[in-house]
This record gives C-alpha cells, structure tokens and sequence, in this order.
C-alpha cells in the first residue's frame, strides 16, 4: 500500500496526488514521511499541499518535526514555507529554535509571511515581546496583503507588542509609522477593517509630515 500512495504522489495528474496525500493521511505510516515532505517543496497544486499537510499532521511528531525542521535551510522557497506552515499546524514547541530571525526576515515574501505565522504559533512562554521586537522590523514591508499578514501576526500576540509598536509609531520612516498605527488599530479592534486603517494612517502620517516640513524654523 506504501508503494502504491509514493508511486500516486507522484503522478502526473494533480487529482491522483491529492488522492494519495488524501490515503497518506487516512492511513498514516512513518515510512511516507520523506515522500509527503520532498512533495511539499515541489507540489504545484494548493489543494494538495494543504492535503500533504494535513497528512503529515496525522503522523507521530517524533517523527516529522525533525525532517520538517530540516528543510528550513533548503535552497528552495517553497520547501522552507511549507515547512514553516506544517510545524505550525503540527504545533510542538520543540520546533521554536528552528524558527530563525533568518526565517522571520526571509528574502522571499511567501516564506517570511509563514514564518511569522509560525512563531507566534509556537513562541514559548515568555517569549513574545522579544519575538514582537523582531516582527516590528518587518513592519512597512511589501503590499497590503504581505502587511496585513505581519499586523495579524503582531495582534496575535497581544499585549506583548505594545512596545514594539510603540516605538515603531516613531520610526523616521512615514510607511513604518502608519503600518504600526494601522496594527495598533487591528489590536483594540481585530474586525476592523485593516485596509482602511492602513489608508487612514498613511493619510495622516502623510500631513503631519507636511505640518513638519512647513513650520518655520526656530
């Protein structure tokens, strides 16, 4: 049966691979674990990471979290994000050192934006002013879905990035200044609408960098 869902994962067709991860999950075996995690950093179709995913939850931690670990070194984007989103999913601890200030700063978007997810999912105890501290250095980057992702991230901690985005409503930089206003935003009010809180904050960063620069020197 092994050899007949490896053999599937690999098919050509993107409905016969979801069916594999689908029985890989069903019917969970160790010895899958190396073929559902190579397909992860490869597999084109959405649907069937997030089965390949969901399989490799179903398998013994002991076993995954390691291999999974390993692959956030890999050379390729797509097999560190998946990693990153499978640990989170799986959610042992034990996995947190992994989870590196590389990772949360990763040049590729897609990575970055689960790696945040993924560190709050697995921040110990105690740990999450400084993983806000770290997050807040992100903040003002890429579109508004990227910024969006980072400000849920931040408002997932809670009350620990109070500090973080407190100094950041100071930063020299207008964009930074407004993302932190417009997560600040999302903290007391997680339905709000983060798009215009966004719009709203740069509007305002905006004029009161114009009052700045036009009021007369001392």
């Amino acid at each position: 049966m092994t050899q007949t869902i490896t053999a599937a994962l690999y098919a050509p067709d993107p409905s016969t691979r979801l069916r594999a991860a689908l029985a890989a999950g069903t019917q969970p075996d160790p010895l899958l674990t190396g073929d559902l995690i190579a397909r992860c950093g490869v597999e084109e179709d959405f649907f069937v990471r997030d089965m390949l995913t969901w399989a490799l939850t179903r398998l013994p931690a002991e076993v995954t979290v390691p291999r999974l670990v390993g692959e956030l070194v890999s050379d390729l984007p797509q097999a560190r994000s998946q990693a990153l989103h499978t640990l989170s999913k799986v959610g042992d601890r034990s996995a947190w050192p992994a989870v590196t200030t590389d990772l949360l700063h990763d040049a590729d978007p897609e990575v970055a934006r689960t790696a945040w997810r993924a560190a709050v999912a697995l921040v110990p105890s105690g740990e999450e002013p400084a993983l806000a501290g770290e997050l807040a250095r992100e903040l003002g980057r890429g579109p508004i879905e990227m910024q969006r992702s980072l400000s849920r991230a931040l408002a997932a901690l809670g009350e620990a990035s109070l500090e973080a985005l407190t100094t950041a409503r100071r930063h020299r930089e207008p964009r930074v200044r407004a993302h932190a206003e417009a997560t600040a935003r999302l903290l007391d009010d997680p339905d709000s609408d983060f798009a215009a809180a966004l719009e709203h904050a740069t509007r305002m960063t905006k004029i009161g960098a114009s009052v700045e620069d036009s009021s007369p020197p001392c």
